[in-house]
C-alpha cells in the first residue's frame, strides 16, 4: 500500500465519521425534548457536516480521480464506508444519543489534538479548525451525560442502559491495521492505541461524577472501518441520506 492509497483510506475513515454521525444527529432537528436542545443538536450536525466537507474533499484530490466531496458522500454504496460501527448505531432516546456522541467526542478530541501536528499540513489544517468545535462537543456531551447519569432514578436507569449497549462499539476505534502503520510511518496520524489511556481518563472521570458504572467484558468488532461489514442500520440511514443524488444524478441547487 502507498502513502497516496493510505491516506485517502485514512481520510475516508475521518470523513465518513462525521458524515455518517452528523447525519444521525440531525435526525433530531425537530424532535429534541426541548427547543434549546433541538438547536443545539443541529448546531452539532452541522459542524460534523461541515468537517465531512474537508475531510472528504481532500481526500477526492488525494484519489486524483475528479470525485468531490459529494461524489465520496453519496455515490458510494454501504460496503464502501470506513466509519466506526458506533457512528451508524440508531439514536434510541435522547440519553443514547448523547452517551454515543461523548463516547465519539472524547475519542475525536485525542485524535484531532494528535493530528494538527501532522507532517500532511493540511491535514493539520483541518484538525486545527476542527479541534475548535470539538473541545466544545465534548464539553456539552460530557455535561449533559453527567446531568443526566447524576439525575432522577430514571434518567440514571436510561443512561446506564445506553452505556451498556454502547460501550462493546468502543473499542474499534483504537484499532490499527496496515492504513495505520503507513500512516504511523509517515508522521501523518498516531497509533490508535496511543489515544487509550488520554480516552480512559476522559470517559473514566466523567462516568464518576454521573455515578455511572463502565461495563465489563469485551468489545464488539465487525471491521466497520475496514469496510468489511457494517451494521443493519447503515443500509437504512443511506437510503434516506442518499436518495436525492440517486434519484436526480448531479442535482444542484
Amino acid at each position: 500500500m502507498t502513502r497516496d492509497e493510505a491516506l485517502f483510506e485514512f481520510l475516508l475513515r475521518m470523513g465518513d465519521n462525521t458524515l455518517i454521525l452528523g447525519h444521525r444527529v440531525s435526525e433530531w432537528c425537530g424532535h429534541s425534548p426541548v427547543l434549546e436542545e433541538d438547536i443545539a443538536l443541529a448546531n452539532t450536525a452541522l459542524d460534523m457536516i461541515g468537517q465531512t466537507q474537508l475531510w472528504l474533499g481532500l481526500a477526492g484530490e488525494v484519489e486524483g480521480k475528479g470525485r468531490s466531496a459529494d461524489d465520496l458522500a453519496f455515490r458510494r454504496d454501504a460496503w464502501d464506508f470506513r466509519n466506526v460501527l458506533l457512528c451508524e448505531l440508531p439514536n434510541g432516546d435522547f440519553g443514547q444519543t448523547l452517551m454515543r456522541q461523548f463516547l465519539y467526542d472524547a475519542w475525536s478530541l485525542g485524535m484531532l489534538d494528535r493530528l494538527k501536528t501532522s507532517s500532511e499540513a493540511r491535514v493539520a489544517e483541518i484538525a486545527e479548525k476542527a479541534l475548535k468545535e470539538v473541545t466544545y462537543h465534548l464539553e456539552r456531551s460530557g455535561d449533559t451525560v453527567i446531568g443526566l447519569g447524576d439525575g432522577t432514578e430514571e434518567s440514571h436507569t436510561r443512561m446506564q442502559k445506553a452505556l451498556d449497549y454502547l460501550w462493546p462499539y468502543v473499542g474499534e476505534m483504537f484499532e490499527k491495521d496496515k492504513v495505520d502503520e503507513v500512516m504511523i510511518a509517515a508522521g501523518i496520524a498516531p497509533d490508535p492505541a496511543d489515544l487509550r489511556p488520554r480516552y480512559d481518563e476522559t470517559v473514566s472521570r466523567v462516568f464518576a461524577e454521573a455515578t455511572l458504572t463502565i461495563p465489563d467484558g469485551s468489545y464488539v468488532h465487525k471491521g466497520g472501518r475496514t469496510g468489511r461489514m457494517h451494521t443493519e442500520h447503515l443500509g437504512h440511514l443511506l437510503t434516506s441520506m442518499q436518495w436525492l443524488q440517486r434519484a436526480y444524478p448531479g442535482a444542484a441547487w
